[in-house]
């Protein structure tokens, strides 16, 4: 597959999920410009968050019924709308619809465009990769692209936010053709594994505990153990993006040699001395530890995906749309509870604690088998 129909998946991908970080930056301006509460505002983090990945399996059962390649820039369109129209919305009850339409493009994008990555890219593994880096890209550059925007013209230039959606448009537009051609009908003598799959899926649901545990008390953490100030914590979490997103690329080239399966496992066993290693070494050391966990645990996204589809066949929407939305989202919910056990010892002891998870998918990993791919079948 050629460089630039990667860049374009790729590109697709990141100007989706920018709209997913950009609504946690949205919030300080409607609290100090619309004076909503905190319990106001977290309805719109918790709307977006939620609806784009509790229905995003549901769009992976429409689009393994029905090819709907015009999702993909409807979805991106969608997206990009609802946060624009944030600043417009003058009623609470207006901007959370506008948000929940954010999320609602969100979940409606990524099923449909993991089909069209697959199509595209044959189910490479490197191509997965850069599908899924995208996605990373995006989230992570969402607050450099708006907060410049909304600190210099406040909400009411939420309109000039909706630029990257269009952008994301179309560069994928001229993918949608390959969409088209792909895999709809079930593959000739293929069956789906679920045993396989709902395995995967909980593999892929200890890794989300893993990492949202560690993402979201890392910086607190890392701000305690160095004593370097506020900006500790920041550099520790831009090291575990970094890390994150070199992991994305680098684990469909390591399953292209060592196959996804042994590269899983491989990755969740790293997870665990990197975890150990963030919580155990003093001093700036444990950033190159920061690094390694954020690689290990971000190695094997694109392969939960390409395994997904491969386990279900006959239902690639609804495997990605597991894989990509309601598996790995799943993780947020234990935060409160993560955040109960720190406050109940400590938080070296609740880090150390995230050790299990990635055990515990290292040890499901190996039960799994690697599929017959999708395209030898067919």
């Amino acid at each position: 597959m050629g460089a630039n129909k990667r860049l374009r998946l790729s590109a697709g991908h990141a100007s989706v999920d920018l709209y997913q970080g950009i609504v946690p930056v949205l919030v300080p301006f409607l609290v100090a410009e619309r004076h909503y509460g905190y319990l106001g505002v977290s309805g719109f983090v918790l709307a977006a968050s939620l609806l784009s990945s509790v229905i995003q399996p549901l769009f992976g059962v429409l689009t393994d019924r029905w090819a709907m390649p015009w999702l993909v820039p409807v979805s991106t369109l969608a997206a990009g709308l609802g946060v624009a129209l944030v600043g417009q919305a003058e009623s609470y009850p207006l901007a959370l619809a506008a948000i929940a339409l954010t999320g609602f493009g969100v979940a409606a994008y990524h099923p449909e465009a993991a089909r069209l990555a697959r199509a595209v890219t044959g189910g490479d593994h490197v191509g997965m990769s850069w599908f899924s880096l995208g996605g990373n890209v995006g989230f992570a550059l969402a607050p450099v692209f708006a907060t410049p925007v909304l600190a210099a013209g406040g909400l009411a230039a939420t309109p000039l936010l909706l630029l990257p959606a269009v952008l994301g448009t179309l560069v994928t537009l001229p993918l949608l053709g390959r969409r088209a051609r792909g895999t709809t009908a079930p593959r000739a003598g293929g069956r789906d594994d679920w045993p396989a799959f709902r395995m995967l899926s909980a593999v892929v649901i200890l890794r989300s505990i893993a990492y949202i545990g560690l993402s979201s008390f890392l910086g607190l953490f890392v701000q305690q153990r160095v004593h370097a100030g506020d900006a500790a914590g920041g550099a520790a979490l831009f090291v575990l993006f970094a890390g994150g997103a070199a992991g994305t690329v680098l684990g469909g080239r390591l399953a292209g040699r060592w196959g996804r399966i042994r590269t899983m496992r491989g990755a969740y066993g790293m997870a665990v001395l990197a975890i150990a290693g963030v919580v155990l070494v003093p001093g700036p050391a444990l950033y190159g530890f920061v690094a390694v966990a954020g690689i290990a645990l971000y190695v094997p996204f694109s392969l939960h995906i390409t395994l997904g589809q491969d386990y279900l066949p006959n239902r690639v929407g609804t495997a990605s749309g597991v894989t990509l939305g309601l598996a790995v989202s799943v993780g947020g919910v234990l935060a409160p509870a993560l955040g109960a056990l720190a406050d109940a010892t400590s938080l070296r002891a609740m880090l150390a604690a995230l050790t299990v998870f990635p055990v515990m998918a290292w040890i499901l990993a190996s039960r799994l088998r690697e599929p017959a791919r999708l395209e030898q079948s067919s």
